[in-house]
């Protein structure tokens, strides 16, 4: 298997960020981790469920994501498990996710975390706040998807 391979092994998936939010465009960033909470992500103890992205003093953070205390290592050692980490964004993409968020309201969510090349990415996503009705909607669609496929299969 060559170096410059696209492949990528996905560790953890937000799934309820599509059903909450309508994903209007996404990033792929580098997020800048200690040891220990490299180790987790590789076990597989992150949870992005309750995570979002902030930008402050033209600089991009991720919070309130969990990645679990490494057990191999002692306490001393150990990462908190809800730290703010900073995410790996060129000044240009900075600068125009600053003027999406603040001019049009819209929010930064972390949709997936995977491994690419040896390295932790995140792949983030400017997304609009879906109302109640816009939910029902979506269930309504893939019902009915599902009812096609269905009878799809049976003739």
């Amino acid at each position: 298997m060559s170096d410059k391979s696209e492949s990528y092994k996905v560790i953890s998936d937000n799934r309820q960020a599509r059903y909450l939010y309508e994903i209007l465009e996404t990033y792929e960033v580098g997020i800048q981790l200690t040891g220990t909470e490299v180790k987790s992500i590789r076990a597989g103890k992150v949870n992005l469920q309750d995570g979002y992205a902030l930008i402050r003093d033209g600089e991009a953070w991720l919070i309130n994501v969990h990645i679990s205390p490494y057990n191999a290592s002692g306490q001393y050692f150990n990462h908190e498990p809800r730290r703010t980490r900073k995410l790996l964004l060129h000044r240009q993409e900075i600068r125009k996710l600053t003027g999406k968020v603040e001019q049009q309201g819209l929010t930064l969510i972390p949709l997936k975390m995977y491994l690419k090349r040896g390295w932790v990415k995140v792949s983030i996503a400017l997304g609009k706040g879906k109302k109640l009705h816009d939910k029902r909607e979506d269930l309504k669609r893939r019902q009915d998807q599902r009812d096609i496929q269905r009878a799809m299969k049976n003739y």
